[in-house]
């Protein structure tokens, strides 16, 4: 059969951070890699679940109120005007909504901008539809925007641009002022700004997330994509979204359609439920108003975790689940290496950054950075730092502690 293979599968390796969790999983380690949760979801969204399926709704399903939902949020939060009957694709997971996206704009040959270090996914959805990744390196340690760099990367050929904020795997959140930038360039080169919100309630210090529809002359060219994933710890539920203007919807909704059909019907059910969430259950995911240990209280845990044993974090992040940490300077192993001896010394699993970057530009740094994930809770994140100090105390990994 491998003969058979089409050359688009022979391209498409695994994802190093699916491996690497099946690795923790045989290896009973423990598991920062992957961005998924292993505390409860809320209770009652996972009652509401459990209630749809007993009430039978397990065929293939539209929930129009999930986009009704969805509609008010927007106009709520970002001042933006949705119909809920044309603007809206329910999908299964931001995901799929993102290749769709891709899938309803991109033709063979287009260029699409994306910013480097970036998410996997991101790269092969473009390679897919035919079209061109060009990379735009984020300038470290503070992953800043460059605005000349950026607007030298535009051509005729340039289709879209990919835009995640807050952002995986650095954890930045585009400022207004880069948000002004990107914005300047989409509407001077006529171009489409497909973006990835999926953390846009999970952000710290005051920072606060805007996307990039709401700037003149923005609405009518961007793809919003998102999910209820990471926002209520259900990343196995597959519910996302795109919301862009009603062609572009429309197609994305066919497209979704004809790949999967339908959304996990009793998880549409429950998404309502969850979008209907009072404003304080989000800001509880920062720990505001909360005497639980939430995500920025994680994230500081971690930092000062990753500090202790030699890792420069010279940039905090200001949103999503991840802290994008450089290894120790007299450190001579390369992020791959160092996974290998972390797993082997502590049983502790991290990403190595290097399957975050892919421009030119980056290539005197990728090898030096490893992505933690701190959506985990309170006993994995108090394990890990056992291993770590166990590690200390022992002095027993030259190689990784400095």
């Amino acid at each position: 059969m491998e003969g058979k293979l089409s050359s688009v599968a022979k391209n498409f390796t695994p994802s190093p951070i699916q491996e690497l969790s099946q690795l923790a999983q045989r290896c009973n380690a423990i598991n920062l890699a992957e961005g998924f949760p292993d505390f409860p979801a809320p209770p009652c969204i996972k009652e509401a679940a459990v209630s749809a399926i007993n009430n039978d709704f397990n065929q293939y399903r539209h929930v129009q109120g999930i986009c009704d939902q969805l509609a008010l949020k927007m106009k709520k939060t970002h001042g933006l005007n949705v119909n809920p009957l044309t603007d809206i694709a329910i999908c299964c997971g931001q995901s799929e909504a993102f290749a769709a996206a891709i899938f309803s704009i991109i033709n063979q040959g287009d260029e699409v901008l994306l910013f480097d270090p970036c998410y996997e996914t991101y790269e092969g959805c473009i390679t897919l539809a035919g079209g061109i990744p060009v990379y735009v390196a984020l300038e470290p340690p503070q992953w800043t925007l460059d605005p000349e760099k950026l607007m030298r990367s535009f051509t005729s050929r340039t289709k879209a641009i990919v835009l995640n904020s807050p952002h995986n795997p650095t954890g930045k959140v585009f400022s207004r002022d880069e948000l002004e930038i990107i914005a300047k360039g989409c509407r001077r080169w006529d171009c489409v700004a497909i973006t990835d919100e999926v953390y846009e309630y999970i952000t710290y210090d005051n920072q606060k997330h805007e996307t990039i529809a709401k700037l003149p002359g923005m609405q009518e060219r961007t793809i919003i994509t998102s999910s209820l994933s990471k926002t209520f710890s259900v990343t196995g539920w597959r519910i996302g979204w795109a919301i862009a203007p009603a062609s572009a919807a429309s197609a994305i909704q066919n497209i979704h359609i004809r790949i999967t059909d339908s959304a996990p019907a009793p998880f549409q059910e429950a998404a309502l439920t969850a979008l209907r969430s009072p404003i304080e259950y989000f800001e509880t995911l920062r720990g505001v108003g909360s005497g639980r240990m939430e995500y920025e209280l994680k994230r500081d845990f971690c930092m000062k975790l990753l500090g202790s044993v030699g890792f420069r974090i010279q940039f905090k992040p200001q949103g999503s689940l991840f802290l994008f940490a450089e290894l120790p300077k007299d450190c001579l192993l390369s992020d791959v290496e160092y996974v290998e001896e972390l797993i082997k010394q502590a049983g502790v699993v991290v990403v190595p950054g290097r399957g975050f970057f892919h421009g030119n530009e980056s290539c005197k740094y990728q090898k030096r950075y490893i992505r933690v994930a701190f959506c985990k809770s309170e006993a994995t994140l108090n394990a890990a730092a056992q291993k770590f100090g166990e590690l200390i105390n022992a002095k027993a990994c030259p190689k990784i502690l400095y």
